[in-house]
This record gives C-alpha cells, structure tokens and sequence, in this order.
C-alpha cells in the first residue's frame, strides 16, 4: 500500500482577522497542516504571530494580482498598477501581460520584495512558494518566479494541475475555461522549474473542491482516484505526496481585511465558512486514518 503524504494548505493567511481566525481554528483541529501567507495582506503581521504562537508551517503566497505592492518604489507608477492605484485584478493581470504592459524587471523586484518581508515578519525564509490566483505560471512570470525561488534556496512551489479535471462536470463553463487555462500554464511551466531545480508534490488538488465544490466526498474521492493512478516515481518510492490547496475562514466583513482595496466577494461569501466546516469534521479525519494518509507540510518532505 502506498504511503499518501498530505499537505493541506491554508491559502489568503494574513487577509483579514476572520480569516486569520479560521485558518488557526482549522490547523488547531488537525484538518489543515499547512499555510500560505499574504504578506500584502491588512492583517499579515497578526497571522504571522499567530504561525509563531500554534507553530503552524508557514510559506509565501506571492501576490501580484490584488491589492498594492510592498516594494515602495512600485506603490506609484509601475506597470503592475491599473489606473486607481492597484494590482491589475486577476483578469486584469493576465490581460496585461499577454498585451506586453508588464516589465517582468519590476515584477522581479516585487517577488522579491514579498520574500523579504516574509522573512522580516517570521523570522525565516518561506520553505514553499506559490502565487496568489495562479499567476506563478503564467508566461514569462514564470520564469522570473523561478529565478527568484533559486536565488532564495525556496526549494517547493505548487504547480496546479489536477488528475481528472477535465471530468468534473459540475464547474460552471465559465470557471472550468479559467481552470483549463491555468492547467495549460502548469504544464508549460514543468519544464521551467525543473531547470531551475525546484519541487512540487506529486499530485495537485483544489480546484475542482473549491468553495460550494466542497465535501467531504469530493475530497476523498479526488484523493483517493489519484492515489489509483499515481505518477511512476511515486510508485517507485512507495510514497506519494499531495497538496490539497483550501481556503477556510470566517467570512470578510467590509471594510476589515483584503490587500489595501477591500475585501473581495470571495473572501465575503458563505464559502469560506463551508470549508472551514467541511475540513473539520471527523469523518474526514477518519478517512485520512483509515487510508494511511500523513498530514504533513512542505517541510516535512
């Protein structure tokens, strides 16, 4: 029997005191092992503490799609701002880049300033890496991620791409076109971040259990096809890895949280809430136990 390693990330750590709030109530239960920082985030400097406090394994949420930057010199006229200030939005980002309006130099300069206030606020270097909304595989930031994770020594990224997508007829269309491009980005940028030695786990879950998408049966039937089919080096090792990638919290309530514009609707929506709830109960728990699966975090690989 395969031995399943689980790294359940908590994604947004630091966007507001509420999620703040759920995402320790979540790791303080056993049902995440994992969180993601925003350091761009109103209340970053409070979810750092809390890592500190419960010993929660923290990485880097790289942002460069929401809100405003930190690298003081890019708060006012960059190209990764629109017209009122701030990050170009999650479409907006993509729709910038593929009209060539994005200078990768300041977006380097970004990355790598979110990296050094990561360390500033924890005290350490991110052990993981990925990108707010995706953005860390779209074309050419790809690259210039990468540079930076070397230049770091950040060892582990997430690269989003989810056996059986393609079959989960429940996504709205217009979703699953999003979720589709951003597996096209994962799969060309595969070759980047193994040139530039860096790590992933195994296998990539969180799209298709997202928000209202989630249960307890989504999440283990989604684990336990993967399992089925696991890719060859983790039949060779005996040991699987996955990354389940979820967003509880307690809802935002405005004008408290986001990354200096507000919190967004997402953040506001019941679905935080029924993560949260979802991730907590036992019957998943004991699902985990039954099939040998081992919540850990990135640095435990």
């Amino acid at each position: 029997m395969l031995q399943v390693k689980l790294i359940v990330t908590g994604d947004d750590f630091g966007y507001c005191p509420r999620r703040n709030q759920g995402i320790v109530d979540c790791f303080l239960a056993g049902a995440i092992s994992n969180v993601s920082l925003l350091v761009n985030g109103s209340a970053a400097a409070d979810a750092a503490k809390l890592a500190r406090r419960y010993n929660i394994p923290i990485g880097l949420h790289a942002n460069l799609s929401e809100g405003s930057p930190v690298c003081e010199v890019l708060k006012t006229n960059s190209s990764l701002l629109n017209q009122d200030g701030f990050f170009h939005g999650k479409m907006g980002f993509r729709t910038a880049l593929s009209k060539g309006l994005l200078n990768m130099s300041e977006v380097k300069q970004e990355l790598k300033a979110q990296v050094e206030l990561f360390h500033e606020l924890t005290g350490h270097l991110p052990p993981h890496m990925d990108g707010h909304q995706h953005v860390h595989v779209l074309p050419e930031v790809r690259h210039v991620f990468a540079e930076v994770l070397e230049e770091y020594g950040i060892k582990y990224t997430r690269v989003p791409i989810e056996p059986g997508l393609h079959n989960c007829d429940w996504i709205p269309p217009s979703l699953m076109d999003f979720y589709l491009g951003v597996e096209e980005d994962s799969f060309n940028t595969v070759d980047v971040f193994t040139k530039h030695g860096i790590r992933w786990p195994d296998i990539y879950i969180g799209l298709s259990t997202m928000g209202r998408n989630m249960s307890v049966s989504s999440i283990r039937s989604a684990i336990d096809s993967a399992v089925l089919q696991p890719p060859a080096r983790a039949a060779q090792s005996g040991t699987v890895t996955i990354e389940l990638m979820v967003h509880p919290g307690y809802p935002s309530v405005p004008p408290v949280g986001g990354c200096g514009e507000g919190p967004d609707d997402f953040s506001q929506s019941w679905e935080r809430l029924h993560e949260l709830q979802t991730l907590i109960k036992p019957e998943l728990q004991s699902h985990y136990k039954s099939r040998n699966i081992q919540l850990c975090s990135f640095k435990d690989l």
